[in-house]
């Protein structure tokens, strides 16, 4: 109903239903970037892009720049681009032998490659160094991967997340939504129920981070 009346309203100072609905959606978006989170962000891929570009230039610079390396690798995975990912991270191995963010980010790219024993073993590596490596994301990711391969491991990892994010909405949020592409509806009404109780037990400073995820939640639980 306040939709409906912003449009309406809109549409009599504007005197254009096509320019009032724009407007409309311009500050749903903006007002759900401030106080809620749901639609992506407009800017990221800029900024991603900006921060790549900034990258390959301290590389060309210096050569030997292992960090650099490795957040250009970070920010191609986010991007897509597997094989650029795995080519810089494989030529730093020796300075990242021991660093779990580096294990699973490596496991990842293998993953997405399609080379999924190799991806698992790494990402493990990783999560055997410190199994919070990425607040739990690889977990989720291995559970996706093998999903419609094995849905006992995938099931599998989906609990180790849950292990490791007990109090977050948005992890119960994502676990829902493996149980349900795995076909389990009665976990997955679980899931969500939980992850809206959770973003009510929240603290004030608190809910802002996890409103999306528990909207999110309440929503899925209804279809």
């Amino acid at each position: 109903m306040l939709k409906i009346f912003g449009f309406l309203l809109l549409y009599r100072l504007l005197g254009n239903p096509f320019l009032a609905l724009i407007v409309l959606l311009v500050v749903l978006y903006f007002l759900d970037r401030r106080y809620v989170g749901i639609f992506p962000s407009l800017t990221k891929p800029f900024r991603r892009g900006r921060q790549i570009s900034r990258l390959r230039t301290t590389i060309s610079l210096n050569p030997n720049d292992v960090s650099a390396k490795f957040d250009l690798a970070r920010l191609l995975t986010e991007r897509k681009r597997y094989s650029e990912s795995k080519e810089l991270l494989t030529a730093i191995t020796d300075r990242y032998e021991t660093s779990a963010e580096y294990w699973v980010e490596l496991g990842y790219a293998n993953l997405k490659l399609g080379l999924l024993p190799e991806g698992e073993a790494q990402m493990l590596k990783g999560l055997e160094i410190n199994r919070r490596a990425q607040y739990g994301q690889p977990y989720l990711r291995l559970a996706e991967t093998f999903r419609n391969v094995d849905q006992d491991k995938a099931l599998h990892y989906v609990s180790q997340f849950q292990e490791i994010q007990s109090s977050s909405s948005e992890a119960y949020y994502l676990a829902g939504s493996m149980y349900k592409a795995l076909g389990r509806g009665e976990e997955a009404k679980r899931a969500f129920e939980e992850s809206t109780a959770i973003y009510r037990s929240l603290p004030k400073y608190k809910k802002r981070q996890e409103r999306g995820w528990a909207l999110r939640s309440y929503f899925a639980k209804m279809r």
